[in-house]
């Protein structure tokens, strides 16, 4: 053992102690916990074998992901039982990239959101979901990836605050969220990988039109060949309690 590491023994073991079950902590709260648990070294002191041990230096940790069960993969024929989110990425032509915030409701197929920008955090996609259930309601469940926007906090309180369920898919098992990912292939196929694109508005208004056509022209081979707004009528038409008459 080295002179100074000798000397130091006891603020080593206290900062080592500190680091392995406080990882995220900066110096300074290091040194208020060691002065709440009685312990007087001077900082100057502290922070000198603070950086010996290379504390100082930016430490990437991996957070452990909960273990997900498999979810039921069945699709009730029925609209807002289940929602499905997902992102994808994309380059404009200067080479700037941007995503796009997918939304599809899994029982009739329907496009309810494509939203578009170089950032899509947890609280942008809370504002999406806000301006969706404005007009649609709001689902039963999510089907989600494990994505950080997903994973945040402020996203799953605001699901649970709404009594929305989340079914998060096991890790690397896209196929658990199917329904969204075949409508990603198409997306792609018919937009993404049809255009130049030089801007985000110009990403929006075709992506806007598109959608359009996709809920209301474009037949959809699982919806007996016909567009999901319409096949949502149906479905709707159907469900519908008969009136009587007085």
């Amino acid at each position: 053992m080295t002179n100074w590491a000798h000397r130091d023994a006891a603020v080593i073991e206290a900062l080592t102690t500190l680091g392995a079950t406080n990882p995220r902590w900066g110096f300074w709260k290091y040194v208020d916990r060691l002065r709440l648990t009685g312990h007087r070294w001077n900082h100057k002191r502290l922070w000198r074998v603070y950086c010996r041990l290379r504390l100082n230096l930016p430490r990437r940790t991996k957070k452990r992901l909960p273990v997900r069960p498999v979810q039921s993969m069945d699709v009730i024929p029925q609209p807002n039982v289940v929602w499905a989110l997902d992102f994808m990425s994309d380059t404009l032509y200067g080479g700037r990239r941007f995503r796009t915030l997918n939304i599809l409701d899994e029982g009739v197929r329907e496009v309810l959101a494509i939203e578009v920008d170089t950032s899509l955090p947890a609280e942008r996609v809370i504002r999406v979901l806000e301006q969706v259930t404005a007009w649609r309601g709001q689902p039963q469940a999510i089907r989600l990836d494990n994505g950080p926007e997903f994973l945040a906090d402020r996203f799953a309180t605001w699901c649970v605050d709404r009594g929305i369920a989340l079914r998060y898919i096991q890790p690397g098992k896209p196929n658990q969220n199917a329904c969204v990912e075949r409508f990603n292939r198409t997306f792609r196929h018919e937009v993404l990988d049809a255009y130049v694109f030089e801007s985000l508005d110009q990403v929006r208004e075709i992506s806007a039109e598109w959608m359009r056509e996709y809920n209301e022209e474009r037949p959809h081979d699982a919806l007996a060949r016909v567009p999901p707004t319409t096949y949502r009528a149906q479905v709707t038409a159907r469900s519908s309690p008969l009136e009587v008459s007085p």
